[in-house]
């Protein structure tokens, strides 16, 4: 997620430095930025990179890779992709680059171009068509599934990926407000979502809502643990992985994962001899790092930010 102001699109990528700092950039190295966005990230990793490097791009946002083409033709060291990191095994292999990445980075989420752009549809702050989809060009709108799905499922949605207590409340409300008529509109759902709910101090009554209908959208969580699994796929041996998550459910994802992975088998970590696929594949580098003062000071939506990264064993 890059970082933005109100109201315009900037371009200052979130913990830039750690990010740079874990990625251990060789000059000669090939990379991947699997989640493009506007290129924060993607142009501080190629001021590293020598006439030898690579760089790697993905992104389903169509915006994006418009804005990763332009890129592309300006350096040749740098490429793009229009797909979901999920494809990111598919993608590496059919390039022949499995086994061979010297760093990869996952910055989970909606980017802040999206966000501040009314039209997505992703933000309650500005009136827009209730679409959410990192693509727009694919899948089911956020609005269309609204008007389609049960009670229950919104509800469901709500809860498991909003972490909403008043789940149940707000389907009621959203199923009733339809009957009337359709919801399309960002500020008809954040109205009836407010009519339910109170707003927190600093968080608005359909900050969980949104999240959990665009997770559910997009399909982010399945994105995420399949990215991870590519990621680590595609790695060389010394081979770093870094991922930014903003919130507790993509965090979760992450934490396992990695802890997961830098362990012995728990099945076979008793027996006298541990056979060599049951030992740890990665390394963590570090715990949980988040944005310090200053950068908080600049970018405050960046509080939310939580990079984990690793290194490939074998």
């Amino acid at each position: 997620m890059k970082t933005r102001g109100a109201g315009v699109i900037s371009h200052v990528p979130v913990l830039l430095d750690e990010v740079l700092r874990y990625l251990a950039i060789r000059a000669d190295g090939l990379y991947v930025d699997a989640t493009f966005g506007r290129g924060g990230h993607a142009r501080a990793i190629l001021a590293q990179l020598g006439p030898d490097g690579r760089l790697l791009a993905l992104d389903r946002d169509p915006e994006a890779v418009a804005a990763g083409i332009a890129l592309q033709a300006a350096d040749q060291r740098f490429s793009i992709r229009q797909t979901g990191f999920s494809q990111l095994h598919k993608v590496l292999e059919e390039q022949g680059y499995l086994g061979c990445i010297h760093g990869i980075l996952l910055d989970i989420g909606v980017s802040s171009p999206q966000l501040d752009d009314p039209a997505r549809g992703f933000s309650f702050r500005a009136d827009g068509p209730l679409d959410m989809r990192m693509d727009p060009a694919s899948g089911q709108s956020a609005a269309d599934w609204i008007n389609a799905a049960s009670e229950s499922d919104i509800a469901t949605v709500l809860w498991r990926y909003g972490e909403e207590r008043a789940s149940r409340r707000i389907a009621r409300a959203i199923c009733a407000a339809r009957e009337t008529e359709p919801v399309l509109r960002t500020a008809q759902l954040a109205g009836i979502i407010s009519g339910v709910v109170r707003s927190e101090p600093g968080r608005h009554a359909a900050t969980r809502s949104f999240q959990a209908i665009r997770i559910f959208i997009n399909g982010e969580l399945e994105e995420l643990e399949a990215g991870l699994r590519g990621a680590v796929g595609a790695l060389a041996v010394g081979g770093r992985l870094c991922v930014i998550s903003f919130h507790s459910l993509e965090d979760r994802i992450v934490k396992r994962y990695l802890r997961d992975h830098s362990r012995v088998d728990p099945a076979l970590r008793d027996v006298p001899v541990v056979p060599p696929s049951a030992l740890p594949t990665l390394k963590l580098l570090s715990r949980a790092v988040t944005a310090g003062e200053a950068e908080l000071r600049q970018n405050p939506r960046a509080r939310s930010a939580v990079l984990r990264t690793a290194e490939k064993l074998r």
